[in-house]
């Protein structure tokens, strides 16, 4: 009886005897690791509170996808041998530096992410009284990144007004905005130095001539079904539509400025400190500049159930319109605005509905339903890569008031008795 504890005290004393070279080496190899964990929290906390890393947090952004395995390499070279714990301690401090830098709120984050806000924006598109819908409307949030716009996001709205068919004003909707895309960056390739703003917005202005030019083109020489592939099968092959064409007001937004491209009678209106100023003016036949110019070229324009060129067409520009060219042209006219906070919303809109609204009155009725009991929240949408989980109500409440002021603006029309389709489209200039 008295044998087994002796017994077991013995053989205890002799394998702590035989291991101790071993056990003394597992212990500094215990304790490596815990030092390289705790220098890791330690050299965290410390250099995130410092002033001079939040310059760096951005940057340290777009390295985050490495950081896992780098950490498992880390820790696997912190164990391999006791000579490494020093070095492991090291990295880990880095890593941990580098996730608690990210949980820290940075005046450069928020920055950068001011920069990719995207507006605010409802759209309503209605036949109205018309038997048949030739209005299209597009929308593409950050559709470009050019280098004209210092890689800042770039914001497409546009309105088309189809005459004669709906094909000219679909194919402005599934190309516009892809040409534009194009020329902006073969413009950027071509024009690597900096420019003035003057030169800026010469480049503007040869990019929207440029991309309205090609659209025309391909409007001219698509099939009279609307399909613009060669060759069309269908049973109109090889015949043009010449009697067809679209009017276009597009709009591009950047966070400082709103770049307004218009060809046509179609009309965008920016409402600013309570007032209502237009971005376009209507191409008319009768506009002195462009009854001066259809003249010239040979053209005349005849007063029937208004001014018409030729007696035919109620706009002295449009896409397509094959059979009244050369009097009928699709160079647009540019204009570039200045962003300021006094900037309520944009009006995009055809002409069903400025041919009974006046702009006063579309501004008013917008800016009641858009900033009317707004709420404490005003989280603009941040522009992400990963699709977002859910909106804030915030978010969705924005969105819901741009589509019920371009809703109540194309009911306001058919209220007074509008008798073209109405295409509207609303943007917060507030929240983006």
């Amino acid at each position: 009886m008295l044998m087994l504890p002796l017994t077991a005290v013995f053989s205890r004393k002799m394998v702590s005897d035989d291991e101790t070279p071993v056990k003394s080496w597992e212990i500094r190899r215990r304790r490596g690791v815990v030092v390289s964990r705790s220098s890791a929290i330690a050299g965290g906390t410390g250099k995130s509170s410092s002033p001079t890393n939040n310059g760096n947090i951005h940057r340290k952004r777009l390295d985050f996808s490495q950081r896992p395995d780098d950490g498992k390499r880390s820790r696997k070279s912190s164990q391999s041998s006791p000579s490494s714990s020093s070095s492991s301690s090291t990295q880990s401090s880095s890593s941990g530096e580098a996730e608690v830098s990210e949980a820290m709120p940075s005046t450069t984050i928020e920055n950068f992410l001011a920069n990719d806000l995207v507006p605010a924006f409802g759209s309503i598109s209605v036949s109205g009284r018309c038997r048949e819908m030739e209005d299209a409307i597009s929308i593409q949030p950050d559709f470009c990144r050019p280098e004209v716009s210092g890689r800042r996001p770039l914001h497409f709205f546009a309105v088309y007004d189809g005459h004669g068919g709906s094909h000219v004003a679909i194919l402005c909707k599934e190309r516009m905005h892809v040409f534009l895309e194009e020329e902006l960056m073969r413009v950027a390739s071509n024009n690597s130095g900096e420019g003035s703003s003057s030169s800026s917005e010469e480049k503007w202005k040869t990019v929207m001539e440029r991309c309205f030019e090609r659209m025309d083109e391909e409007a001219l020489s698509s099939c009279a079904c609307g399909d613009d592939s060669a060759p069309c099968r269908c049973d109109q092959t090889g015949v043009t539509s010449e009697i067809v064409g679209s009017t276009a007001v597009v709009a591009v937004l950047t966070p400082d400025t709103i770049l307004l491209a218009n060809c046509g009678d179609s009309r965008a209106v920016l409402s600013r400190g309570g007032k209502a100023i237009p971005l376009s003016i209507d191409h008319k036949p009768d506009r002195p500049d462009e009854l001066a110019r259809i003249e010239a070229t040979g053209g005349r324009v005849i007063y029937l159930n208004g001014a018409r060129v030729l007696g035919i067409l109620a706009m002295s520009r449009a896409l397509g319109d094959k059979y009244l060219k050369p009097i009928v042209i699709s160079e647009p006219e540019l204009t570039i605005t200045e962003r300021t906070p006094e900037d309520e919303c944009l009006i995009l809109a055809s002409d069903g509905l400025w041919d009974v609204l006046s702009n006063d009155l579309a501004c008013e009725v917008a800016r009641k339903c858009l900033h009317e009991e707004v709420s404490s929240s005003n989280a603009p949408r941040i522009l992400s890569t990963e699709p977002a989980k859910e909106d804030s109500a915030a978010e969705q409440m924005n969105q819901s008031r741009c589509s019920l002021a371009a809703a109540l603006l194309a009911r306001l029309a058919l209220g007074r008795k509008s008798s073209d389709n109405i295409s509207v489209i609303v943007i917060d200039l507030k929240r983006g």
